[in-house]
């Protein structure tokens, strides 16, 4: 499998996801599912910003875009997810937290101090709070950053990952489904990327998929927002 196509996947999985969690009565089986198979998705986005990050040829460019698509997504997932917030204050999506976590890469990259580079990072992950996936995204890009090429550190970042998230889950509500159901997807979006992913990008039509991946996530929340909103 391809970049491109693992990508695609994880669209399909974010899809249900917010299906799940902008339109399904809460706590029901197949609302359940759709948010569990979601969780593929987050994890496979660090892993492939960090792997795409030592090939971008402008990294201005880069952060400039997913700033643009995370302004322009703002809206739209407001209107999906009006109740999602902390402590009173807006949730920023998903996009913002991608900037972030690129920010903590080009911190890594270009920071040399160890003290400062460690105060930036922490500074990263605090403002992730105010943001969809906080705290988790920003670790997860840390740990691919700290594998890097070495199949074995891949193998234990995905099962940190694992273990992270279905720990955060069995604390917050003491159930062993939802810790499996928050773990087991990060697994499964291990597996592929190591057993199944050929390290290319689609062969053909680059330039539609480069800017898919951008457009889908407003667009999609903005078709849910307004089914939301007339139902």
């Amino acid at each position: 499998m391809n970049r491109d196509t693992i990508k695609m996947i994880a669209m399909f999985t974010m899809l249900l996801n917010h299906i799940a969690n902008a339109l399904l009565p809460a706590r029901q089986p197949l609302t359940s599912a759709f948010l569990y198979i979601g969780y593929f998705t987050a994890v496979t986005m660090c892993y492939f910003l960090v792997e795409g990050y030592g090939y971008t040829r402008s990294k201005r460019k880069y952060a400039a875009r997913l700033l643009g698509f995370a302004v322009a997504a703002q809206f739209p997932y407001q209107l999906a997810f009006p109740d999602f917030g902390m402590a009173g204050f807006v949730q920023f999506n998903m996009l913002f937290t991608l900037l972030l976590c690129f920010l903590e890469l080009v911190v890594l990259e270009k920071v040399k101090d160890p003290v400062l580079r460690t105060v930036c990072i922490i500074l990263l992950i605090c403002a992730s709070l105010f943001c969809d996936w906080a705290l988790l995204a920003p670790i997860f890009t840390l740990l691919f950053a700290w594998a890097k090429a070495d199949p074995a550190r891949k193998k234990l970042a995905f099962a940190a990952a694992a273990l992270l998230y279905g720990g955060m889950a069995w604390l917050g509500s003491g159930s062993w489904a939802d810790a499996l159901g928050c773990g087991v997807p990060i697994l499964v979006s291990g597996f592929v990327i190591l057993y199944l992913y050929n390290g290319q990008r689609a062969a053909k039509h680059r330039t539609f998929y480069k800017w898919f991946f951008y457009a889908f996530y407003p667009a999609h929340l903005l078709v849910l927002g307004i089914i939301r909103a007339i139902a």
